[in-house]
């Protein structure tokens, strides 16, 4: 869509970072691993950016809770090994004062990107502060983490998957927050079938989120494909975003391409409608065995996020 008008103003590079918080934080990094903290668990995973050296002992690398074993890449399958005993497929954790389930998955994720902290740090003082009942769309969203975060702080939110299994962990958290009488709609649907139906009905929100993966599957075998879809889904977002949005956030995993490609595709987006991007890079920095000692940053992900302010 052609869009007139001046570009928002900008705020590159931005770097977002999160040394832990809740009941995460990142111990150690190195020789294409990380050694995280999640609960009472330690675990050990792929991480193709941790180019340096471990700092911790390998003992302590050794004698981790689990470790996913298997295909490196961010999609690949594997499995988990538990040297110390085997461990029950969920656990309970805690983020912001929201308590929901980490899973030992076979695509090496838990259930949760801790370094999005950030985002939903931004996303719970919006809501709270706001003047008004915000409405949230959350697309991607996963495990509903995020969702779950908006809703306890005052929000009415849709939350949007096409993975059934993503859709019924989610429900599952939403009971171990101890929110099922929150406001949150679950729709499992192709994000771009359902933002495309809401332009029609004339449904706004207030903040959007969205986190699409580089490729994927809606529930009816739609195909998603980032660089392909990615400017008309924009697109749209700009379209149902209501007259007074406090925010448009966007972040991408596991892509080739600079930030600033997200960034200048986030201004002509917005173009017109004033305020100004930022966009940068979401990062994580190791705390220590002891979750308090500073160290190295792993860059995680880009993000762009656009505010009328």
């Amino acid at each position: 869509m052609q869009r007139t008008g001046e570009l928002p103003a900008e705020h590159v590079p931005v770097i977002l970072e999160s040394s832990g918080a809740g009941d995460f934080h990142l111990i150690d990094s190195g020789n294409g691993l990380k050694l995280e903290q999640y609960g009472d668990y330690r675990v050990v995973r792929p991480e193709a950016q941790a180019l340096w050296r471990p700092l911790v002992p390998d003992r302590v690398w050794q004698n981790a809770d689990a470790i996913f074993t298997g295909d490196t890449d961010e999609d690949g399958m594997g499995r988990w090994r538990f040297p110390k005993e085997a461990l029950g497929e969920t656990w309970p954790l805690s983020l912001l004062g929201v308590e929901f389930l980490g899973r030992f998955t076979a695509f090496r994720h838990v259930g949760v990107f801790p370094e999005q902290i950030v985002h939903w740090e931004w996303l719970k003082n919006a809501v709270e502060t706001a003047d008004r009942p915000l409405k949230v769309l959350n697309l991607f969203g996963y495990t509903g983490v995020a969702s779950l975060v908006a809703a306890a702080a005052g929000a009415e939110v849709t939350h949007v998957d096409a993975s059934k299994k993503a859709i019924g962990w989610a429900k599952e958290n939403q009971v171990l927050a101890g929110l099922e009488q929150a406001p949150i709609r679950w729709i499992c649907e192709d994000a771009m079938k359902f933002i495309q139906r809401e332009e029609r009905r004339g449904s706004t929100y207030d903040i959007i989120l969205t986190d699409p993966p580089k490729f994927g599957r809606g529930t009816h075998g739609e195909v998603w494909q980032l660089f392909d879809h990615l400017p008309l889904m924009l697109d749209i977002c700009r379209e149902i975003l209501s007259p007074k949005a406090l925010g448009l956030v966007l972040t991408a995993y596991s892509i080739r391409a600079s930030f600033y490609s997200m960034h200048e595709l986030m201004r002509e987006t917005m173009r017109g409608a004033g305020g100004v991007v930022a966009s940068g890079e979401l990062v994580i920095r190791e705390a220590g065995l002891d979750g308090k000692t500073p160290g190295r940053v792993l860059s995680t992900s880009l993000f762009s996020r656009w505010e009328p302010k």
